[in-house]
């Protein structure tokens, strides 16, 4: 099959990749941030969670996020949302898509949302059809999908099962998720082709963490089989709360790299992701974990 043409990034920056960290972000960062991302192109941003600010505090200010944005048309703006009252604070902030996320995995379900595969789904059944009759977009999240940190190998079967649910529930798309990075673009490719069996191939998107180095190889066993949506974080922030040891997300100046290398179109400007990143890194005292993005700043400073 011949790779994609074009590809959608959903940046996840804002939320996956600020959400872990310990030190609290202000507001404004984070709007700035937001709009950093949204003026270099990126067609699809996840700009908060209305999750519970108990178990996840760096989210607690998603709501005042959310108001003080310049939402840039074109520009999707996702938030998660787990149950009713996450619906409703993302329809107060005016989202125009909300985040539904379950697992593969049933022991990584049990941890991270304390109900089984069965009974997450179920929940998200009300959130579905709210959605829909709000006419936003509707997407799912399946954490675990290559592996999981308590219960190791998860079945392909597993991985189709639950896209199958999250497809009857009518979600416009279908995120496979490397939750912890174990992948390989093997298991990858396979995986992908599964699902392609059982929701369209046009609606999968590929979420990839890069704890074993792996994430950009899995990228483009994924392109190879037709997927071409991407999510990533820029200067590779991120990780999962419930997922030990899981580090950042791929990072968006890595894929933007590998992309333009393949003559595959983003809409998004390399050279501002760059500077994004080494903006927000620099606020939260961090070196940025971009190899692309450190390089191609260090190159033009040199």
């Amino acid at each position: 099959m011949n790779l994609p043409e074009k590809v959608k990034i959903v940046e996840v920056g804002p939320r996956d990749g600020l959400q872990n960290e310990r030190q609290t972000v202000p507001v404004e960062v984070k709007v700035e941030f937001c709009n950093r991302l949204s003026a270099a192109g990126v067609p699809n941003l996840e700009s908060a969670s209305f999750v519970s600010a108990k178990w996840v505090p760096q989210m607690a200010s998603s709501a005042a996020v959310m108001q003080a944005i310049t939402r840039r048309p074109g520009t999707i703006y996702s938030v998660l949302t787990p149950n009713m009252k996450g619906f409703e604070d993302a329809l107060t902030a005016r989202a125009d898509e909300v985040v539904i996320f379950g697992a593969a995995s049933e022991a990584f379900s049990q941890r991270n949302i304390n109900c089984s595969i069965a009974e997450s789904i179920e929940r998200f059944r009300p959130v579905a059809r709210a959605a829909k009759s709000h006419k936003l977009r509707l997407r799912g999240a399946i954490s675990c999908a290559l592996g999981c940190p308590y219960q190791g190998e998860v079945p392909i079967e597993a991985v189709v099962d639950v896209a199958q649910r999250l497809a009857e529930l009518g979600c416009d798309e279908i995120d496979v998720a490397d939750t912890i990075g174990v992948g390989t673009p093997a298991k990858t490719a396979r995986t992908m082709e599964a699902v392609a069996r059982v929701v369209p191939r046009e609606s999968i998107s590929g979420h990839f963490h890069d704890t074993y180095g792996q994430a950009v190889a899995n990228i483009y066993a994924s392109l190879e089989v037709g997927i071409s949506i991407f999510h990533s974080s820029t200067a590779g922030l991120g990780g999962c709360p419930y997922a030990k040891g899981a580090t950042g997300n791929v990072s968006t100046e890595d894929v933007l790299f590998l992309l333009e290398g393949l003559g595959i179109q983003t809409g998004i400007d390399l050279n501002a992701i760059v500077d994004a990143g080494q903006w927000i890194s620099a606020i939260l005292g961090q070196k940025a974990a971009s190899r692309a993005g450190n390089a191609l700043f260090a190159k033009r400073n040199a």
